[in-house]
């Protein structure tokens, strides 16, 4: 998403993508542009989800310059984060080093459409799992899913709609509701506890992002 890159958390770019560029190319392209991208600071959206959780073992999808990471790791969480870019992948492990929790997190890189991370995760957190070109996003979810461990829980944080008033940028792109999302999990019935489903209006400096005035969340634990 176009936008003000130094005040913003992570989130995955929207835009065009190049006629012959993979996924890989496209995003190590994207941050090559600048030394950095991203704020360093952490999605809101995952601090208010995520704080009152009991630290554990977090799968950070899409974790770009490590600000998800670092944040999840001060909280006492071992941490494995996963990006498609081997540049936001030296950058996050820098961020990490800085921020003395390097010995805390693992950072591995996967083209998550065609690879995983293993094991079983407290916490599979997806903030702003979006891209241009043809990522499987509902596929990659269920398999983040199945990799939550029982009474863990899976967040998944996406852009919602414009904001009232407002042309949308993207009208090429469909962004799901969060019940959309929740469908195209196809979780088990009696297998999960819906904890949040909704769509909300952005704050603060999230405010200040051009185009989509909403973002949406879904949060489900995995019944033991």
């Amino acid at each position: 998403m176009a936008g003000h890159p130094h005040t913003q958390p992570h989130t995955h770019e929207h835009g065009t993508h190049g006629a012959h560029a993979s996924e890989e190319e496209f995003w190590d392209s994207r941050y090559r542009e600048s030394d950095r991208i991203w704020s360093g600071n952490p999605n809101s959206v995952l601090v208010r989800e995520a704080e009152g959780l009991s630290p554990g073992r977090a799968l950070d999808l899409g974790c770009g310059e490590g600000g998800d990471a670092v944040w999840l790791a001060r909280q006492g969480w071992r941490v494995t984060g996963t990006d498609i870019s081997a540049v936001a992948l030296e950058r996050a492990a820098e961020h990490a080093a800085g921020a003395a929790v390097a010995d805390r997190i693992v950072f591995e890189r996967h083209d998550l459409g065609e690879s995983f991370p293993g094991g079983e995760f407290d916490l599979v957190s997806a903030c702003f799992l979006h891209s241009p070109g043809d990522m499987p996003r509902e596929r990659i979810l269920r398999t983040a899913a199945a990799a939550v461990a029982p009474g863990g829980v899976l967040l998944v944080a996406g852009h919602g709609g414009a904001a009232p008033g407002t042309e949308n940028p993207h009208p090429d792109l469909h962004f799901p509701t969060p019940q959309e999302v929740l469908a195209d999990l196809e979780l088990p019935d009696g297998g999960w506890e819906v904890l949040v489903c909704a769509e909300h209006e952005r704050v603060g400096a999230e405010a200040d992002r051009p185009g989509h005035g909403y973002d949406n969340t879904l949060k489900v634990r995995r019944l033991a």
